[in-house]
């Protein structure tokens, strides 16, 4: 089989970022020679996370559009000129026979340069609301890959392919110790525990109602792991954060022990954030971000709601109601299981190596 170079493009956040490096993890396994380039956006943390998993990547001058202060689009026209550029340089210096976007501002000129140029190119849509960028480059794609049902709505049928939304495999496959995760955070093992994860960049409404409300939380017994986001840890109150029974930080780099000692996550509902609850087995209080594209994490939540997987807060009511309903669904261990027992079974297994499996399968027989 000829060597296959693949360009992995998306990022932004870490419900891009760690898919997509799931994906190129998946791919060497099963390709040891794979070449792997990532392409992501200049000072995005995808510049940071790719390096420390060990694989290169190459920066472009990108940013999304900004639905909420139009203004600031002003010079979005010349960034996507300047990007495709810079895309087409790393195409000619690294010669890829595949393009893989996993969504985020790079995903978008890289798969449709691959596409003007007759390159393969795959998508992976997580949400179940589609992006506009991505349908958009769903009519070119070689496949398009998705993590949820419906999703004919958006894309060709005859190109769409379920395989579910891949995770660290560290979250699903790691073994270690019990008493060696609670130790790590600083915690007891046997007290009620809540992990609390706003996503990589934090969220502001759930920030600032645990700070609220922490002080009740401890008083009450129930300890707390807390995820602020970057650049968020200065805001919080620094004699709290103190005590004993919790554990705050900007981000948790041992994730599969965070979930391994929670009880209860409270978290958004990007859909990567999801795939690891369901994966992990746990109950959840889960918190859409509003302002979300066609507000996909509502919908993306209500699918857990629906099935018994999952308790939803609105945004806008997050501040009265999430202590009342941590302290509420602790108080009911059974209701627990059976809430995290159904958000596994929505879980999908091995969602990154039928993904890598099509690139290779379709890469080949072009």
């Amino acid at each position: 089989m000829s060597e296959l170079r693949i360009i992995i493009a998306g990022g932004g956040t870490g419900g891009h970022i760690f898919p997509a490096i799931a994906v190129a993890n998946a791919l060497k396994k099963m390709a040891p020679s794979t070449e792997i380039l990532f392409v992501g956006a200049k000072g995005k943390m995808e510049m940071e996370k790719v390096p420390q998993a060990g694989y290169k990547i190459e920066g472009i001058d990108i940013a999304g559009f900004n639905r909420s202060k139009l203004w600031k689009n002003w010079n979005l026209p010349y960034k996507l000129i300047v990007s495709f550029i810079q895309v087409k340089k790393i195409f000619n210096t690294f010669r890829p026979n595949a393009a893989f976007g996993v969504g985020g501002y790079s995903s978008f000129p890289v798969l449709r340069f691959a596409q003007r140029k007759g390159i393969p190119s795959f998508l992976h849509e997580a949400n179940s609301f589609a992006g506009k960028a991505n349908i958009m480059l769903g009519k070119h794609a070689s496949s398009i890959m998705v993590g949820t049902d419906g999703m004919e709505r958006f894309f060709p049928v005859n190109k769409l392919i379920k395989t579910g939304n891949p995770i660290r495999s560290e979250i699903i496959h790691s073994v270690f110790n019990i008493e060696e995760a609670f130790e790590y955070f600083g915690i007891k093992q046997g007290l009620p525990t809540v992990l609390v994860i706003g996503g990589s960049l934090g969220a502001r409404s759930i920030n600032q109602a645990i700070g609220n409300g922490l002080s009740r939380l401890l008083d009450s017994g129930i300890q707390v792991i807390w995820q602020t986001g970057k650049g968020n840890l200065d805001l919080i109150d620094q004699s709290l954060i103190k005590r004993k029974g919790v554990c705050v930080t900007e981000f948790i780099s041992k994730m599969n022990y965070a979930y391994a000692v929670a009880d209860l996550v409270v978290s958004r509902a990007g859909a990567i954030a999801i795939a690891e609850i369901c994966a992990s087995a746990k109950a959840s209080i889960l918190v859409p971000f509003p302002h979300a594209a066609e507000d996909h994490q509502t919908t993306n939540a209500m699918a857990l709601v629906n099935n018994g997987a999952s308790v939803l807060i609105k945004d806008n009511n997050v501040s009265a109601e999430l202590i009342v309903m941590i302290e509420l669904m602790m108080k009911n261990k059974e209701k627990l299981k059976a809430i995290g027992e159904a958000a596994q079974k929505m879980f999908t297994t091995d969602a990154d190596y039928k993904i890598a499996n099509e690139i290779i399968n379709c890469v080949h027989q072009a």
